[in-house]
């Protein structure tokens, strides 16, 4: 089992971003601009754009990419059934290497749901 934390993953990178926000904000406005567009429901659902955009970190090999985009489905509410037949698609489409790589995605997703989870209320 590897040592990453995808907490630890996205919390250090967090603090880069900040940086850029502050140092570059005009193109970290576009960028964000360009996400939000993107992302919005349409013709897709946010949640199917979400499983898109993990897709693509996943077979980009980018931990970053699977933190942020599990932190965002689990708000979105995917299920895990979404989530292992998005990868299962990606394991197709990218061989070996990404089967790795979906694996993490796995291993972000249970460990970040822990950590977003509301502690339940006692009836």
């Amino acid at each position: 089992m590897s040592g990453k934390s995808f907490v630890q993953i996205t919390n250090d990178v967090s603090k880069g971003l900040e940086a850029l926000r502050s140092e570059v904000p005009e193109a970290m406005q576009g960028f964000g601009a360009m996400a939000k567009g993107a992302l919005k429901d349409g013709a897709l659902s946010a949640l199917h754009k979400e499983l898109i955009a993990l897709a693509i970190g996943v077979a980009s090999r980018c931990d970053a990419c699977i933190g942020f985009h599990v932190k965002a489905l689990i708000r979105l509410g995917v299920t895990r059934e979404q989530l292992m037949e998005t990868l299962a698609v990606c394991a197709y489409m990218g061989g070996g290497p990404t089967l790795m790589y979906a694996a993490e995605a796995v291993r972000a997703y249970d460990e970040l749901l822990v950590r977003t989870a509301k502690p339940a209320v006692a009836a």
